[in-house]
């Protein structure tokens, strides 16, 4: 067996310090073996996939060998939740317990500029002129929450909405910010010195671990490296998703909405009723043509009609541009308007413009609903990108529960240049926990399927006496199922339509009888330890949609290598992520059910199966309702 480096050895011995500072300090194995692997990815310079299973407290296996290094890390985390369990807990505990032991360093949370209060805003505003005449045309209760907001900044350190202890419209929360279209930069800002995000950026510019969400990333390698401060090594966490928020953040998005925020940001330099209504008619133009295409892929060029309005709004744009620029201020916040006006239209020219000049390797696309479509144009392969502005430049180290068998090749990380490991999980998956698949149940495209879910949905809940997440793979399934099992149980059932995601999970985890009906929105990031949660019920197999315009896109140029290297690793991924609700602590039991009988007859059922925890297996539904009785009984 190869000996530990050194750069290894001190990183375990880190860790095995701070860990005995844990109330409840044990050793983990995998978390041990991860840390060690992450010191000697970091020391040299090769990059790291590592499937770190629920539990083995991956956050400090990545942190700790990073800190220890003395090289200077952004971690990247998809969830707001990872986001801020790093900020209010590992952080500040690494803070303290490493400098015990001599090893100090700083960390910052950065986000997208429009997450701060902007006080230039609150200044503009706060004017007796264009100010009061802007607040006039605000309702009574925007008015009183700007007001509220503006006694709050007087408090706060960072200016930053999630330290709000209540919840502005989006009305205010727009009022007194601004998006990173619109802010001209500090150095063009009379505020620019005392600007919350601006400070934001400086903390981060000074210290060793900056954590950011992903999307932000996403935007730094869009701009070519010109967002986060420079950096050695990214950690990319619940890596998983890191594909597709790529996708979105590298490539275009225009909606109507932009050409109402244009307007709007227009409007408070120039006034011109005429000029600015030309602006803001082009959101209707726009949402009236994309709508007839929602959920389509375009071709390149894009079609006729929607190149029209695009070509429209180059010329509006152009001809509101010129009328800005010629309106000359000596006022200084007038001057700040006009700097703003004058960025959100290049931004918005530059969107419009690489819309209609998309070439092969781009997918365009409409999403959303007919009434609020989004033109968007992805990158057909976000490898190139990610090769050039992360690969190259950084030590990366990507993490998740859970690692599609495709994500190296999916997301261009080079071949023979890093190393892929799965540090397992410390719980005992087959003595703690049951998998069943319903095999007596037909087929999902069965006319039958909905009806025979709802009776196993029954059968099931019962032997749980509630304690049950139900999750289905669509809002229809959803719904149909809580209409035909409702009645039938003697417990209460809430759904994802009844409460936010927060309240929901609390009001759930509170209960034991309780069960929750949800859908893939809370395949992942439900954390409910204990014997409130002994059930998770899958309806089907999580494949994505086959009519999906940018999947469908990528299927095209995969061809028949297709479905095994994009269906079958996503539908297995988000699985396992479900399947990970169930078992969160040594002392946690209980049963993943999937209702879809392809998990045992499909010729691809194996790269499915092993996905997943390596749990106990059976067929008959009399072991479940056994194994369940026997928790509760």
């Amino acid at each position: 067996m190869t000996e530990p480096s050194a750069a290894s050895a001190a990183a375990v011995a880190a860790l095995d310090a701070v860990t005995a500072a844990l109330p409840a300090a044990e050793v983990r194995d995998g978390q041990r073996e991860m840390t060690e692997r992450v010191a000697s990815a970091i020391d040299e310079g090769r990059h790291l996939v590592v499937q770190a299973g629920t539990g083995t407290g991956k956050t400090l296996a990545y942190l700790v060998p990073a800190i220890a290094a003395g090289k200077r890390t952004i971690v990247a985390t998809a969830t707001k939740a990872l986001q801020d369990q790093l900020a209010t807990k590992d952080l500040p505990f690494l803070a303290e317990h490493l400098a015990e032991h001599d090893v100090d360093f700083d960390w910052a949370v950065l986000k997208g500029r429009s997450n701060y209060v902007c006080l230039q805003r609150l200044r503009e505003m706060a004017q007796p002129d264009q100010g009061q005449l802007e607040l006039e045309e605000m309702s009574a209760i925007t008015k009183l929450e700007i007001k509220k907001i503006a006694e709050w900044v007087g408090e706060s350190a960072t200016g930053d909405q999630a330290e709000l202890e209540w919840n502005p419209s989006d009305t205010t929360w727009r009022a007194v910010s601004v998006g990173s279209d619109e802010c001209p930069g500090a150095d063009r800002c009379p505020m620019g010195q005392e600007c919350f995000a601006e400070l934001a950026r400086r903390r981060a510019q000074a210290s060793d671990v900056v954590v950011v969400n992903t999307y932000l990333y996403g935007l730094h390698v869009g701009s070519g490296g010109a967002i986060l401060p420079e950096h050695d090594v990214v950690v990319f966490d619940e890596a998983h998703g890191l594909e597709d928020i790529m996708s979105d953040t590298v490539g275009v998005e225009i909606a109507p909405g932009r050409f109402v925020t244009v307007g709007a940001t227009i409007r408070r330099f120039l006034d011109d009723p005429e000029l600015v209504g030309s602006i803001t008619e082009l959101a209707s133009a726009l949402r009236d043509v994309l709508g007839e295409h929602t959920g389509q892929r375009l071709d390149v060029p894009l079609p006729p009609d929607i190149t029209d309005v695009l070509e429209d709004a180059q010329l509006r744009l152009t001809r509101v541009g010129e009328a800005v620029q010629q309106i000359e201020t000596s006022i200084e916040d007038a001057q700040q308007r006009k700097l703003r006006a004058q960025r959100m239209i290049t931004r918005s020219m530059e969107s419009v413009t690489a819309a209609l000049t998309a070439g092969d390797a781009t997918v365009p696309f409409v999403s959303g609903r007919p009434e609020s479509p989004r033109l968007e144009i992805a990158p057909l392969d976000v490898g190139p990108t990610l090769a050039a502005g992360v690969w190259a430049e950084h030590t990366a180290v990507l993490t998740s529960a859970t690692i599609p068998s495709s994500l190296g090749h999916r997301v261009g990380l080079p071949d023979g240049e890093y190393t892929e490991i799965d540090v397992g999980s410390p719980f005992d998956y087959e003595s703690q926990a049951l998998l069943y698949c319903a095999m007596h149940l037909p087929q999902p495209r069965s006319p039958k399927f909905r009806a025979d879910v709802a009776d196993e949905l029954i059968a099931l809940i019962q032997a749980a006496g509630g304690r049950t997440l139900a999750l289905f793979t669509s809002w229809a399934a959803m719904d149909a199922a809580v209409d035909a099992v409702r009645d039938e149980v003697d417990v209460p059932i809430l759904t994802q339509r009844d409460l936010p995601k927060p309240a929901l999970v609390k009001q759930f985890s509170e209960s034991e009888e309780t069960c929750l009906f949800a859908t893939t929105g809370l395949f992942q990031g439900v954390d409910v330890p204990g014997r409130t949660l002994s059930l998770v019920v899958i309806d089907k197999l999580p494949f994505p949609r086959p009519d999906d315009p940018l999947l469908s896109a990528r299927r095209e140029q995969l061809g028949p290598a297709a479905f095994g290297e994009i269906d079958i690793p996503r539908a297995a991924t988000l699985l396992a992520q479900a399947a990970g609700r169930l078992i969160r602590s040594t002392s946690d039991r209980g049963v993943v059910a999937v209702l879809d009988p392809r998990l045992g007859t499909a010729r691809y059922r194996w790269d499915i199966v092993n996905a997943l925890p390596p749990m106990k297996r059976t067929r008959e539904r009399k072991d479940v309702e056994a194994f369940l009785r026997e928790l509760h009984g």
